[in-house]
């Protein structure tokens, strides 16, 4: 148990009038006398409760009627909390059992009033993917682990390969998740849709972690395509689209200034399929400057487009 869940623990019993003492702690929870001790200690001098010792009941009680520990009455953590649990959910993990659990903990945890803000809490994504919790189960473990684990992959076209893999970096992206690993079968690093994964198993065998990998290969560019090239997009949006994303961040380096037609959206990418469509959904309020292969990707996209809408 943590230190937070034993002080939780504590404070409830002092609530109920218990008096609990040192010997309270150490015998619930199997942990030293000088623990517990420092527990009470940390209760009364970091989260200032107002705690007085009763000789004549052998423990402690609190000397003012509405004391309340910080993480249990924030409101804000009390969001945070909520949303963390939503999170959860939207991202494909309802049916994890530690899901459930911590569920259950902010139930107990929680007062009535702020209870209603985690069920005043409402959270929506679109295209949210469902997992296998058994395959997602033994990811996790590896990346934890660091263990090499060998899956069945199914491709967007639904051919399923065989490979061993070296995990790196459990992404989420957008509510979908992604494995970022070194494919010994493509001999190189490799972002894996997880729920594209069919069959997961854990070797034996211990894998290195590669360092810096969110700053050299995550972060540099815009979307979930990852690589070591990059070109810098420049993209004009005018009219409402402009107002927009000029409130919007699509990258952590990109930059945005107002033009004589609206604004100019400046990014690094690697790949130009994400952007491709991030910028149809704006149609005619967007035109894309550079580079030159987007620029044409993107006519050939609406010629083709067109032409599904042409009348014979």
């Amino acid at each position: 148990m943590s230190l937070l869940e034993r002080v939780y623990s504590f404070h409830q019993d002092i609530l109920r009038g218990r008096y609990p003492n040192a010997t309270t702690i150490s015998d619930q929870f199997e942990v030293s006398q000088a623990t517990a001790r420092r527990d009470i200690a940390y209760l009364r001098d970091r989260l200032l409760a107002p705690l007085e010792f009763d000789s004549a009941r052998n423990g402690f009680y609190y000397t003012e009627d509405d004391f309340s520990l910080p993480f249990t009455q924030s409101p804000k953590i009390t969001l945070l909390l909520g949303m963390l649990n939503r999170f959860g959910r939207e991202a494909g993990l309802s049916s994890l059992p530690e899901l459930q659990q911590l569920e259950a903990k902010l139930s107990q945890m929680l007062s009535t009033d702020h209870a209603k803000l985690v069920d005043s809490l409402y959270c929506e994504w679109i295209e949210v993917e469902s997992i296998d919790t058994e395959v997602f189960a033994t990811i996790v473990e590896a990346v934890v682990n660091r263990q090499a684990v060998t899956i069945d992959y199914s491709t967007a076209s639904s051919t399923v390969s065989s490979r061993c893999i070296e995990p790196q970096r459990l992404c989420n992206y957008q509510g979908k998740w992604y494995l970022l690993a070194h494919c010994r079968l493509r001999e190189g690093l490799r972002m894996f849709h997880i729920a594209r994964i069919r069959k997961a198993e854990l070797t034996k065998e211990k894998i290195t972690f590669i360092p810096d990998l969110n700053e050299n290969y995550l972060a540099p560019s815009f979307g979930i395509f990852k690589g070591k090239k990059t070109e810098i997009a420049e993209i004009e949006f005018s009219g409402t689209a402009a107002e927009l994303v000029k409130h919007q961040h699509w990258h952590r380096d990109q930059q945005v200034s107002q033009t004589e037609h609206g604004v100019l959206l400046k990014l690094p990418i690697s790949d130009d399929r994400e952007i491709t469509m991030k910028i149809l959904q704006y149609g005619s309020m967007v035109r894309v400057l550079s580079p030159e292969r987007l620029r044409d990707r993107i006519a050939r996209e609406i010629k083709d487009m067109a032409g599904l809408y042409t009348d014979e």
